[in-house]
């Protein structure tokens, strides 16, 4: 990972969002501002090393918004996501490549979820040869 700290005091807090904002700016007619859709909005939480969190909420509420940023596929707008005392935000390449082998995200469509066309063992085993695992690991 980047060489880029926090100040945080706990030990303990393994994922930090802090003021988190993601916003999608909107176009007129494929071009021109016209304003921005305030898909996640001043979230802030702490998660702790061996806990566990679900996002739920109703359609349209920022649920995917919010893990994409969280995984690094979407910048904030404002606010910083920090895991393992480590500013995400501030983190590209390799060393965003490697955050990524370390945290797992289930896309709410079941079934948009699992490639139709490739095995179960291939789907298994993709992340693994992405992140460069042998077949003797």
């Amino acid at each position: 990972m980047s060489n880029i700290k926090t100040t945080s005091s706990n030990k303990d807090v393994l994922l930090e969002l802090d003021d988190l904002h993601v916003w999608y700016e909107l176009k007129k007619f494929g071009f021109g501002h016209a304003g921005y859709v305030r898909a996640v909005d001043g979230v802030s939480f702490e998660l702790k090393q061996g806990e566990a969190m679900a996002c739920v909420g109703e359609s349209g509420c920022g649920k995917s918004s919010l893990m994409k940023t969280i995984i690094g596929l979407n910048r904030p707008t404002k606010g910083d996501v920090i895991f393992d005392d480590e500013k995400l935000t501030e983190t590209h390449g390799e060393d965003l490549r490697k955050f990524r082998a370390k945290i797992g995200y289930i896309q709410q469509d079941p079934f948009g979820a699992l490639a139709t066309f490739m095995t179960i063992q291939r789907i298994l085993e993709e992340p693994l040869i992405i992140n460069g695992f042998s077949d003797k690991e």
